[in-house]
Order: structure tokens, then C-alpha cells, then sequence
């Protein structure tokens, strides 16, 4: 899919890896669907048509992909394996009272990746601090800024 007018275009480096190993790939595949995979470009962000905008749903999307993309090429360059044609699909539902994110499925897939190791790539997967979050919400403060001295 060829990059829409206005596409967004982001430089990302997994941690502990040097800039020229992979670059990545997020496309909006839906209003509640993205897929995440290796490109030879800097990492972009692509929608099917210039209407369609990167929402806060799609980030959250994205943030659960990079983050187990980034796991799971650091668990396969210790395995020594490749990651040249893992995929990533993260896609929600939303659900009411309030209006929010109800569930996340995460599918990874990975062609190469031998059937003896499947199970341990999902085992991988699941260590991603993103999906630790979202599985253990954090408390969230939110205040106006009033109560924030001003700085000196």
C-alpha cells in the first residue's frame, strides 16, 4: 500500500539495536485495525486513503505492536533466528459507558519461525511492558496545572 498525501513518517530504533537492522511499517488497516511490519524505509505510518487519520485508538494499537515486534526481535537475534517476515495485527473492540477500548487481540505471524518454537515466541510475546500495562492498568492522575508551581 503506497503511502497516502500526508502520510506520517517516524524514525524508530528498537531498544539495544543499532539503526540499520529493521525499520518498520504500521498500517491503518481499519478504524480498529492496524498491522505492523519490516520495511526497507525509515518507519511510517500508511492509511488506504488521506481521510483517514492516525487516532489515539490506532497509537495504542501501534504502541502494543512495536513494543511486542521489539521483544520478539530481540528474543530471535538471541535464538538466532530472522524477523524478516514477522507480522503483526493488533485489532480492538470498543465498548461503552464509557466509550473506550474493550478488548485487544494481538496475532503475530511469523512464516519462518519453526512449529518448536511457537510456543516460546508466544511466551516472548507476552513479556512486552506494554502489554504488562494495558493487562495491569496504572492509576492515572489528571489535573489542570493549577496546582503546579511555576518555575523559577
Amino acid at each position: 500500500m503506497a503511502a497516502a498525501a500526508g502520510a506520517y513518517s517516524l524514525h524508530l530504533v528498537p531498544p539495544g539495536h543499532q539503526s540499520t537492522e529493521a525499520s518498520l511499517k504500521i498500517t491503518l488497516v481499519s478504524d480498529d485495525s492496524i498491522r505492523l511490519d519490516n520495511t526497507d524505509a525509515a518507519m511510517t505510518v500508511e492509511a488506504a486513503t488521506a481521510e483517514q487519520s492516525y487516532s489515539p485508538f490506532h497509537m495504542l494499537g501501534s504502541a502494543l505492536a512495536v513494543c511486542t515486534w521489539s521483544v520478539l526481535h530481540s528474543w530471535a537475534s538471541r535464538a538466532d533466528l530472522q524477523t524478516d517476515d514477522l507480522t503483526i495485527d493488533v485489532k480492538w473492540t470498543f465498548a461503552e459507558k464509557p466509550h473506550r477500548v474493550g478488548d485487544i487481540g494481538l496475532t503475530f505471524n511469523w512464516p519462518s519461525l519453526p512449529e518448536n518454537r511457537r510456543d516460546a515466541a508466544r511466551r516472548a510475546a507476552a513479556l512486552c511492558a506494554i502489554h504488562a500495562t494495558l493487562s495491569h492498568p496504572p492509576a492515572i492522575t489528571i489535573s489542570d496545572g493549577s496546582a503546579i508551581p511555576a518555575s523559577a
